[in-house]
């Protein structure tokens, strides 16, 4: 049930207003009918909250289900309608369900399914709602919800690919920081009397020096860091920060090589999958400059769409800045002179793609041993700091 706000003439016509609790707009058209009131406004009382209520935790994999379904239900003749009630009755995700009631409600009352699904953007964005429209206009809704289907699965696949990638290296360097504080905090001031007025070498200085700052100024750290933490996300927030941050990330060897190949396979996947399900290449171009999630290859997107309207070529302005491989830049110059650039984009994807994942194997394979050797200097340099004066005095021993 939705709550619409009303403002209506009685029979008298006098003018009244409020609010009335029903399933749809037609439904509440349909209450105010059998009150003898003529509706001069209706509209929904409260759309923000609805939405958010049922925005929540709707991931991207059930989004992608239930595109598959839906077209699953179209391809096989079953009307819109029913396909939608079909799906609203089949969904595991409650909320998700709450949304397709909206949209079914939507589509009853005569709007298109492009315009139902553009009322939640949070769940449906432009990226889906333009190759619907597409869809519905060319009468190949089906192959639409079907391509986009399978663009999320591989969308979500590559995320929990990286996103997995990431556990282990976190887990060790998480481990090994706190063993690092723990040591400091318990072991070294239980080992610093023993060793008194004994000279000390300058890593046992340093250790005891900064066992005695955790443990006394522990606040003043805690706020230090937290200041450089406010300073750099001042910076990142700024768009010059978030520029010379992204250049730098791109920049890194193997792991920059990973981020710049996933944007750009995002790129071609979402512009190869609009063209073919009929997306104008200007429009496409649009949507798929802000979904590579850099801002630096949007730019350059940016000017290729300059270069499209202007009838000139897509790849000159994307070869600027050295972020594509030439290779890539090839396969596109050929396409679009071949009028097959939907295709080579999608087989571009695919190459990219299974590069990706190479690299962020690579990258994965050098992470944990960095953080390993990183773990393991440190941890040596304390060993280092408490063992030195007990190996000076064995050794001065040694010599008396």
């Amino acid at each position: 049930m939705a709550d619409f706000q009303y403002l209506a003439k009685t029979a008298a016509g006098e003018t009244v207003s409020g609010v009335l609790s029903a399933e749809s707009e037609t439904a509440a058209l349909r209450v105010l009918g059998e009150r003898n009131l003529f509706p001069l406004t209706l509209s929904d009382a409260n759309p923000e909250a609805r939405k958010k209520i049922v925005r929540r935790r709707i991931r991207t994999r059930d989004v992608g289900i239930l595109y598959g379904q839906l077209a699953d239900l179209i391809g096989s003749g079953v009307p819109l309608l029913r396909a939608l009630d079909s799906i609203i009755k089949s969904t595991v995700n409650k909320r998700l369900a709450g949304l397709m009631k909206e949209v079914r409600d939507a589509v009853a009352d005569g709007k298109t399914l492009t315009d139902a699904l553009r009322e939640f953007p949070d769940v449906f964005p432009t990226l889906h709602t333009a190759m619907v429209q597409a869809g519905e206009r060319a009468s190949f809704l089906e192959d639409v919800l079907r391509s986009l289907s399978e663009f999320l699965e591989r969308l979500d696949e590559l995320r929990s690919k990286v996103l997995g990638s990431m556990i282990y290296p976190a887990l060790l360097a998480s481990v090994g920081g706190i063993v690092l504080v723990g040591a400091l905090l318990f072991f070294v001031p239980r080992f610093e009397p023993l060793l008194g007025d004994a000279p000390k070498p300058l890593p046992t200085e340093l250790v005891f020096a900064l066992s005695r700052a955790l443990r006394g100024y522990w606040y003043l750290l805690a706020l230090g860091f937290g200041g450089l933490g406010v300073l750099a996300w001042s910076a990142a927030s700024s768009e010059k920060g978030r520029r010379l941050f992204e250049e730098w990330r791109l920049r890194v060897p193997v792991i920059g090589d990973a981020l710049r190949l996933l944007a750009i396979t995002r790129f071609c996947r979402i512009l190869g999958t609009m063209l073919a399900n009929g997306v104008p290449i200007l429009q496409a171009l649009a949507i798929s400059r802000g979904a590579t999630g850099s801002r630096i290859l949007g730019d350059h997107i940016t000017d290729a769409m300059e270069n499209v309207r202007g009838g000139k070529p897509l790849t000159d302005p994307l070869r600027a800045g050295g972020y594509f491989p030439e290779q890539i830049l090839a396969m596109i110059r050929v396409a679009e002179e071949s009028n097959r650039l939907h295709k080579v984009l999608l087989h571009i994807a695919d190459t990219v793609e299974r590069r990706t994942n190479r690299q962020v194997d690579q990258a994965v394979r050098l992470l944990e041993p960095l953080i390993l050797c990183f773990v393991a200097m440190a941890i040596g340099f304390l060993a280092l700091g408490l063992l030195l004066p007990i190996f000076t005095m064995a050794s001065a021993l040694g010599r008396s």
